[in-house]
């Protein structure tokens, strides 16, 4: 089963954070799946129409803004017809530089993608984290609606917590597939 990742990075971390999540999926030979990492800088975001599920890596930037590749793109979201499509979305910020703004590029691309069709799935637990506000968050406040990594803040937790996470959007999928 094929993965597309699909990702813009201006300063590599959300790339590395794409390489980390291709390698923890990877691991596990039974698993059988295989990750294919997508730079949206270098190619056409309509390409994600090829895979079944589909991951979306993006960063904050600032004062809640979107990463420029993805902010380059973001009218394309709205053609994608992603009926019958799995999601799962990451995002990179940072909680203590913009503790009003932590994570609010995640949640804007979650608001771009509902919409059209999708299952959401990999929603993640705010707690551990220290920040004031954030679009991403659920209604219920409690789930981030991805993974949300600080790589400024808490480096020594992204690789557990990208571990959890690829475990969980496994079994979520799984359990999506046998219903």
């Amino acid at each position: 089963m094929k993965i597309g990742l699909f990702y813009g990075s201006t300063t590599c971390y959300t790339e590395m954070a794409a390489e980390k999540i291709q390698a923890a999926i990877g691991e596990n030979e039974q698993q059988q799946l295989i990750v294919q990492l997508h730079n949206i800088k270098n190619e056409p975001l309509n390409n994600c129409l090829e895979y079944d599920i589909i991951i979306f890596g993006i960063s904050t930037w600032d004062y809640g803004e979107l990463q420029e590749d993805w902010e380059s793109t973001w009218d394309d979201i709205n053609q994608l017809d992603l009926s019958g499509k799995i999601i799962a979305l990451y995002g990179m910020g940072d909680q203590i530089g913009y503790t009003d703004w932590f994570q609010d590029a995640l949640g804007l691309l979650f608001q771009q993608v509902i919409p059209l069709g999708a299952q959401i799935i990999g929603f993640w637990p705010n707690e551990g984290y220290e920040f004031n506000a954030s679009k991403a968050l659920t209604a219920d406040n409690h789930y981030f609606v991805g993974l949300a990594l600080d790589e400024d803040n808490q480096y020594n937790d992204s690789d557990k917590r990208i571990t959890q996470w690829c475990e969980q959007i496994f079994n979520e999928t799984l359990a999506l597939l046998n219903e």
